[in-house]
């Protein structure tokens, strides 16, 4: 009875040390991963944290009105500061290594439509010159080539003509480079815009389009930074 009683207590120690070690090696686990990921974080689980607190944000927003913003405008500073507006609103709704930098949206604006004054920018809504040969899209022809295969894209506001923009640059392949440089810059966390700029000339056939973007480029993040200053 003594021997019997005696081995259900060695039997009893063994569990506990065993259900011990357990606790042990589980609050090690824990804690090695919690130093890990403060110090050492995953990309994919960074990426995560951050696309979801940003859509928190975006969502709350919304509920308060923060809708997509109209471009209006009747002199060229307004017209700047109208699509920097909507610029700012749509790079809340892409993850930073999807946004295109405000300053070179704006100054791709004003060289494509003239400050907003171009047919194309009044009639079709449309900011960057953005074609279409889906005859079944609503859309303007030029005036200097009424029977052309493509048309310029006609959008419902000016800010979707931007959006569309902003998804080109991202998703075709002729900007593959752009985005591996902005992936890079971002990376490194040294920015450099007129790099960036370089790497947009098949957005047009002018060969000097980037050396006018950079200059104007320039110009457009003086104004909007004397204006945010004020």
């Amino acid at each position: 009875m003594i021997r019997q009683i005696k081995k259900t207590i060695v039997q009893e120690e063994h569990k506990i040390k065993f259900w011990i070690k357990v606790v042990v090696a589980f609050v090690s686990i824990t804690i090695a991963s919690y130093i890990t990921g403060s110090f050492h974080p995953n990309t994919w689980t960074t990426k995560k944290i951050i696309k979801d607190t940003e859509n928190q944000m975006v969502s709350e927003w919304n509920q308060f009105g923060f809708h997509k913003p109209s471009i209006e405008y009747s002199t060229d500073i307004e017209f700047i500061m109208a699509v920097g507006r909507c610029v700012d609103y749509l790079n809340l709704h892409h993850l930073h290594e999807e946004r295109v930098h405000k300053y070179i949206i704006v100054a791709m604006a004003v060289l494509e439509t003239g400050y907003g004054k171009s047919r194309f920018a009044k009639d079709a809504n449309n900011l960057f010159g953005i074609r279409t040969w889906d005859e079944n899209e609503p859309q303007l022809k030029p005036l200097e080539l009424p029977d052309a295969e493509f048309g310029v894209k006609k959008y419902p506001t000016k800010c979707d003509s931007v959006e569309d923009m902003i998804d080109i640059i991202n998703r075709l392949p002729a900007y593959e480079d752009f985005r591996i440089e902005r992936e890079s810059q971002l990376q490194s966390g040294k920015i450099d815009l007129d790099k960036q700029i370089e790497l947009l000339s098949k957005w047009s056939t002018n060969p000097k389009y980037t050396e006018l973007v950079k200059s104007k480029g320039k110009s457009v993040e003086n104004i909007l930074e004397n204006k945010l200053a004020k």
